[in-house]
Formats: structure tokens, sequence, C-alpha cells
């Protein structure tokens, strides 16, 4: 398989006018002439900001971040953690020794027993209660049901029959006042049908529709008057700003405007390839510069001061070491060896002494005396143990 393309399925490069190709190279020298000593600065800039950041501006601001820990947050940290904390601690064992353990005390030993009083009481009275009740709602019962047997004989023999008469009384007016109501409603229909009605029909079908018909016709016939004016003057104004402003416009963008503007793209274009080039081409120029100096710098200075730090100080400082600080650090050395020696036997001394003193003062302590106890035998027997009704305990005994 042929990997290379055909040259019909090769994009087609678009051709350069004679105008680019003239103003390419005029453009391109001026730009480089004016952009290299702007690309120089710039880079001399970054190298000055970059060792500026590493040499100066990093140790400040880590010292700035050291003094700032230092200054604002250790002490509110010790503050916390060695005042506050304890504080609170403090307040909330004193909070539970004088708030809960009382609270929680009161409520088991009076609250609870007196709270189990009041509801047995309750449960007493209201046992009582309910027998009382009890007894008055059988009387009651019985004097109901006699109200209810009274009620009952007055409903069938009295309220019954006296309400089927008045049933039969209502029934009959108001057959009567429905007949009478119809005559009425049938009159005031016919009334109103041939006295409003018809002669309403009448003034609307040869009167109202006659005149609305021409009403309307002649709003048609108005409305079509003003829209062909409307029509008429929105065509003359139209004519009369195209060929006016319209027409200009168009001639003004499509023969001046346009080949300008393709004129100021293609210099446009030209400059920013010109600057883009001339750039990289400083840039290269600038590395260049920037190692010849680096190495100018390197072999004028830094080999001189790293020669004569090979050569000369490291000799020197491992004679120094060698002859003056190892002896003085093994002399230090065996000064603190001596120092810490004699403090601790001034401690040992100092603590002896006080021995002494506490013992001449006070006398020697009493040992506690042993109770030898029994194999696998860890708590007394049972004539040993502690009881309340015996005198074995130390508080009953006599």
């Amino acid at each position: 398989m042929d990997l290379e393309k055909s040259p019909a399925e090769r994009p087609a490069v678009p051709a350069e006018g004679c105008l680019t190709v003239a103003i390419r190279l005029p453009v391109r020298i001026v730009v480089l002439v004016l952009v290299v000593p702007v690309r120089m600065l710039w880079d001399a800039l970054v190298v000055g900001g970059r060792f500026l950041r590493d040499t100066v501006l990093r140790p400040v601001g880590r010292v700035f971040q050291w003094v700032a820990w230092a200054v604002f947050v250790w002490p509110w940290v010790t503050l916390w953690r060695y005042a506050v904390v304890p504080v609170g601690k403090a307040l909330a064992w004193l909070g539970y020794v004088l708030l809960v353990v009382p609270a929680v005390w009161t409520y088991e030993t009076v609250l609870t027993p007196v709270g189990h009083a009041i509801a047995w009481v309750a449960r007493g009275i209201g046992a009582g209660l309910m027998w009382v009740l009890r007894g008055l709602g059988a009387g009651f019962a019985r004097v109901l049901r006699g109200i209810g047997a009274v009620l009952a004989w007055v409903y069938t023999r009295v309220l019954t029959p006296v309400g089927r008469a008045v049933a039969w009384l209502l029934r009959g007016l108001g057959i009567g006042v429905g007949a009478v109501a119809l005559g009425a409603y049938r009159v005031v229909a016919w009334l109103v049908r041939h006295l409003i009605v018809v002669p309403a029909l009448w003034l609307y079908e040869w009167i109202l529709a006659p005149v609305g018909r021409a009403i309307a016709w002649a709003a048609r016939g108005l409305g079509w008057l003003v829209r062909m004016i409307f029509t008429g003057i929105g065509a003359a104004l139209y004519w009369t700003l195209r060929i006016l402003l319209v027409l200009p416009a168009l001639a003004l963008w499509r023969w001046v405007l346009v080949p300008v503007g393709r004129v100021l793209a293609v210099v446009a274009r030209e400059v920013g390839d010109a600057l883009g080039h001339a750039w990289r081409v400083a840039g290269h120029l600038s590395l260049a510069v920037g190692r010849f100096l680096g190495r100018l710098f390197r072999w004028i200075f830094v080999e001189p001061v790293r020669w004569v730090y090979r050569s000369v100080l490291t000799p020197v400082g491992h004679v120094v070491r060698d002859t003056v600080l190892r002896p003085a650090a093994e002399a230090a050395r065996g000064v603190g060896r001596v120092a810490r020696q004699a403090l601790a036997t001034a401690r040992e001394s100092a603590r002896q002494t006080r021995a002494d003193i506490r013992r001449m003062l006070f006398g020697t302590p009493r040992e506690p005396e042993r109770v030898p106890l029994a194999k696998h035998q860890r708590e007394p027997g049972a004539a040993a143990t502690r009881t309340l009704g015996s005198s074995t305990t130390a508080l009953t005994k006599d």
C-alpha cells in the first residue's frame, strides 16, 4: 500500500500575490531590528527575576512565614493547648461533680420514691372515684329510662298526629300557591314576548342590521384608502432613502472600504508573522548572547573562585579542622562529661542529705503489715466478711 498521496489528493497551497511578497521582506527587516533589543531586555529581566526569586524572595518569604507563625499562630495554639483545654476539662469535671451527680442522686433517692408514692395514692383515689361513679351511674340510668318512656309516649300519641295534620294543610296550600304562580308566569311570559322580544327582533332586523352593514362597508373603504396612502408614502420614502443613503453607502463599502480593508489585512498579517519570526530569531540571539556571557562569567569569576576553594581554602580548612577544631571539640566533650558527673554526684549527695534530714525530723516510716493469704484465696472467708449486722467492721466495732 502506497502511503504517499497522489497529486490530486494533496492540499493545494494558496498562491501569494505580489503585494504580499513586496511587503514581507522590508516589514520583517524593520521588525527584526526593533524586536531584538526588546527580546534581549526581556530575557535579561526574566533571568534577573528568577535569580531574585531564588536568592531573595523565597528566603525572605520563609522568614516571614516563620515569624508570622511564631507571632500569630503559636501563641494561640499554646493558649488553647495549655490553658483553654485544661480549664475546660476542669470546668466540665466541676460541673459534673456539682450538678450531674447531685441531680442523679436526687432523682434516684428522692424523686423516684416520691413519684411512686404519688402514683400509688392517685391509683387509690381513682379506684374510689370509679366505685362512687359506678353507683351513681346506675341510679341515673333508671331515671333516664323513665324520662325516655314518657317522651316516647308523647311523641307517639301527641306529636305524630299534630305533625300529620300540619303536613296535610301545608300540602294543600302548596298546591294552590303553585297553580296561582303558574298562571302568573304564563301571563308575564306572553306579555314579555309580545311587548319586548318581538319589537326588539323587528328593530334589529330592519334598522340595526342595515345600519351596521353600511357602517362596516364605509369603515372597510376608509381603511383601504388609508392603507393605499401609507403604502404610497412608504414606497416614496423607501426609494428616497435607497437612492440617497443605501446606494452611496454600498458603493463606498464595495469600491473603497473592502479594498482598503484587504490591504490592511495583508499588512497586519505580515506584521504579525514578522513579529513572531523576529521574536523567535531574537530569542536564539539572546540565548547565544546569554550563553556567551555565562561562559565569560564562569571563566573570569567562577573558575578562579573554584580553584581557590579547592586548592587553597580546602587544605587550609582540613589543617585547621585536624589541628584546632577536633582537639578543641574533644576537650569540650571531656569538660562536659566531667561536669555531668559532678552534677550527678551533687544531686545524689543532696538526695541523701534530704533523706537523712527527713529521717531525723519525722523518724523512719512504718512498713505496712503483711497479712498472709491462703493458697488460691483472694477474698476473706465467710466468717471474716464485712456485714452491717455484726461488729466485725471498723465502723461498728466497740
